[in-house]
């Protein structure tokens, strides 16, 4: 008998010290009472707890969580109502608190958040609401930020994931971006063509200074080859005319030379042709007179 006594107790004392022994996981705090008052707050790690006198109040996480919120229906400052849809990124940093400070922390989060995107958006148009996400999660995040440092969590972010206006303004926001879409499609057109036909103009004024260049360029080589024979000419006749003298021609080839000079000046329509009795002398000039007879 006492063998079975001895060894009940011996189990009830394995089961005590079983259960007094509490492992914390990595990345969580337990927040334990003494008696019904605050005691201490367990890290992770191993600890022992005091049967009967100790008891383990809240298991809480350390980890950075996300709470996504139902839409919330908000009315902006032109009295436009749509629904936002938020969501918000915490993480508990004082585990006390947390446990005291605050009963159910993420409905508080999530009614806190909705207040404050209504007084934020109920501040700003239809359009400023639509492109101002950023302004309206740094005003979301500075308001809760300071309002849940008392309950021990630490808002690190506040995104608003969609802001969903009426159908008629979805509509007529669709018809507006589509009228946009062909009035750029219209400019684009129109700056094409202008594009193009100045290119063309361009490329027409090019082709007609070349043009003209090119019969300025011809004028002027025609012009310098016309200059340059007859200068050839010219030349010729000049060194001609210096053999002749030098070579002291003789009286009856200045004879021959006068009687060609008096043929070129018939032009071959002379039927007459009269010779002057003094053509002998070799210094005197040589005078043709033709006369045309016509018939």
């Amino acid at each position: 008998m006492p063998f079975i006594i001895g060894g009940i107790i011996l189990v009830l004392l394995l089961v005590v010290i079983l259960t007094s022994l509490c492992i914390v996981p990595q990345g969580s705090a337990w927040v334990i009472e003494r008696l019904g008052k605050y005691a201490a707050t367990w890290e992770a790690g191993l600890h022992i707890k005091t049967p009967v006198i100790e008891r383990i109040v809240r298991k809480i996480s350390m980890k950075e969580q996300v709470a996504d919120f139902e839409p919330q229906s908000v009315i902006t400052k032109d009295n436009v109502t749509m629904n936002v849809d938020s969501v918000v990124y915490f993480q508990v940093i004082d585990p006390k608190a947390l446990t005291y400070g605050v009963e159910r922390p993420i409905a508080a989060i999530e009614n806190l958040c909705a207040t404050t995107l209504r007084n934020i958006i109920g501040s700003m148009t239809l359009d400023e609401t639509l492109v101002g996400r950023e302004t309206i999660n740094a005003e979301t995040i500075k308001v809760l930020d300071e309002a849940t440092n008392k309950w021990g969590i630490d808002i690190t972010r506040v995104e608003v994931q969609n802001i969903t206006p009426p159908k008629s303004i979805q509509e007529a926001m669709e018809k507006q971006m589509k009228a946009e879409r062909e009035k750029r499609a219209v400019i684009l057109a129109a700056e094409g063509e202008k594009q193009s036909a100045i290119t063309r103009a361009e490329g027409e004024k090019e082709s007609a200074i070349l043009r003209a260049d090119a019969v300025r360029e011809e004028r002027i080589r025609t012009a310098q080859g016309e200059a340059e024979a007859i200068a050839a000419v010219a030349q010729a006749q000049a060194r001609a005319i210096q053999l002749i003298n030098s070579s002291n021609p003789s009286e009856q080839y200045l004879k021959i030379r006068s009687m060609e000079a008096a043929e070129k000046m018939a032009d071959g329509q002379a039927t007459k042709i009269v010779v002057p009795s003094n053509l002998q002398d070799v210094t005197g000039l040589v005078t043709a007179v033709s006369e045309t007879l016509k018939k």
